[in-house]
């Protein structure tokens, strides 16, 4: 029987009990992470000062399921399970055989994906008698998440905002505030990263990069009262995030269908892991043929022009080096809308998938990513945010490809979250006014000189 319907919705039972870890399945070894002083492979001794330690745990944990906490289910339940939505208005506007499918994380208090990881980190912060957290952000997504985990797990949150998206996003500096954080525009004068960035670039733009060790310095310097939270990259961030895969493989079996590709946007990695681990394990494991599709901006290109190797994950170089597809610590990225994906680097797990040809990667102006988000608000009626309208972008491509071919196919994407708090930059759109970026060769190959010499 044809199934007609255009929303499938799970029940609070449905909820995740653990999240999935890919590194139980992982049919390769992960590079290991290097102390950035030694260049040696870092100890859970070596983290203490920065995380707690149940997430040093799941860091390097080769369990297969790692159970939930009642404490985060029981606030999970005030948004998840997420809809799967089928994006029937917008097939049809593309007259496309394809059938697409998109997992909305935009339903959260926080507006994104991001409260997954958060409240988790909250959790297990608060359990270790932590009294606070600093971190950075960059559209402010993050930021917002972690500063109402915070409130809810009654933390100090501290939330370095990169300063190009602090000025364009005010809102989600309100939305932080409102939840009682505390929020900075970096580079800031209120620690010696920022400062030595200001005292180069007075006018900087800032970057992920910077804001990253912004906070980090913040924490290592608070005596322990502090402890350090990051919104995606880590191998623990994207456990948590994978909630979105499990329910969406429910979500599919309802449907009737199973997906031919998985679409994600890309900037640390974290949304596109959630969604794409879990049907990631069912090509490891089970040899279904699927494909995945990380989508970037060509103005911060870490998979298409980046290359594979050890880097700092922060500007200032005090974090542990990690294997990655990188463009450079010291790279510092055009002013594009789309903050949370102007970083240098991306996720250790889906580097090691990308580099053994597990994924394929894209990337996209912001005039044509914006392009695709108008299309699908007039057709869904949801404003994506210019992060999620990236994964937009590939999945019409697929589509009006699945109709130039003649062969139907189940495009899966993941709209992380919505773009209420973006108006200007569609305003900036609307007018004609936005510009492009993309990430000059000459760039890319002055930032990756200063890539960090590592013995073999």
């Amino acid at each position: 029987m044809k199934n007609e319907r255009t929303r499938f919705l799970l029940s609070e039972e449905d909820i995740p009990r653990a999240y999935y870890n890919i590194l139980a399945d992982l049919p390769f070894e992960l590079p290991p992470v290097l102390h950035p002083a030694t260049g040696r492979p870092i100890g859970p001794e070596d983290l203490a000062p920065l995380f707690p330690m149940a997430l040093i745990q799941q860091e390097v944990s080769r369990e297969r399921e790692i159970e939930i906490p009642e404490p985060v289910r029981e606030i999970y339940r005030l948004y998840r399970p997420t809809p799967l939505i089928r994006a029937r208005r917008l097939e049809r506007m593309l007259d496309t055989p394809a059938h697409i499918y998109y997992k909305y994380e935009g339903v959260s208090p926080a507006g994104s994906h991001k409260l997954n990881t958060a409240l988790a980190q909250a959790f297990y912060n608060k359990q270790e008698g932590v009294r606070g957290l600093t971190t950075e952000t960059g559209a402010g997504q993050w930021g917002s998440a972690l500063a109402m985990a915070c409130r809810f797990f009654d933390l100090e949150c501290t939330v370095f905002m990169v300063k190009i998206s602090y000025h364009q996003k005010p809102y989600r500096r309100i939305l932080m505030e409102t939840f009682g954080a505390r929020v900075i525009p970096s580079p800031s004068p209120e620690t010696d990263a920022g400062r030595k960035v200001l005292a180069e670039n007075p006018d900087s733009p800032g970057s992920l990069g910077i804001a990253i060790s912004e906070a980090v310095e913040a924490a290592a310097t608070s005596g322990g009262r502090l402890k350090y939270s990051l919104g995606s990259v880590l191998n623990h961030v994207l456990l948590h995030q994978t909630v979105i895969g499990l329910e969406a493989k429910k979500q599919m079996e309802m449907a009737g269908e199973y997906p031919d590709v998985v679409i994600g946007c890309v900037g640390g990695g974290s949304n596109f892991a959630g969604l794409a681990l879990p049907f990631m394990r069912d090509r490891i494991v089970e040899g279904r043929p699927i494909r995945f599709v990380a989508v970037e901006s060509t103005a911060a290109p870490s998979f298409t022009k980046g290359v594979y190797a050890y880097d700092y994950g922060d500007t200032v170089r005090t974090t542990p080096l990690l294997k990655m597809y990188t463009l450079g610590h010291t790279f510092t990225p055009a002013p594009i809308h789309a903050g949370g994906l102007r970083y240098h680097g991306m996720a250790p797990i889906l580097c090691a998938l990308y580099e053994k040809g597990y994924l394929e990667a894209v990337a996209y102006p912001q005039t044509k990513v914006f392009e695709a988000a108008v299309r699908f608000a007039q057709a869904e009626g949801i404003l994506p945010a210019p992060e999620s309208a990236h994964a937009i972008r590939a999945a019409i491509d697929e589509a009006l490809r699945a109709k130039e071919e003649g062969r139907p196919r189940v495009i899966l994407f993941n709209l992380s979250g919505h773009g209420h708090f973006d108006l200007a930059a569609y305003d900036q759109y609307l007018r004609g006014e936005l510009p492009d970026y993309e990430y000059p060769a000459e760039e890319v190959l002055r930032a990756l000189a200063d890539l960090p010499r590592v013995p073999a």
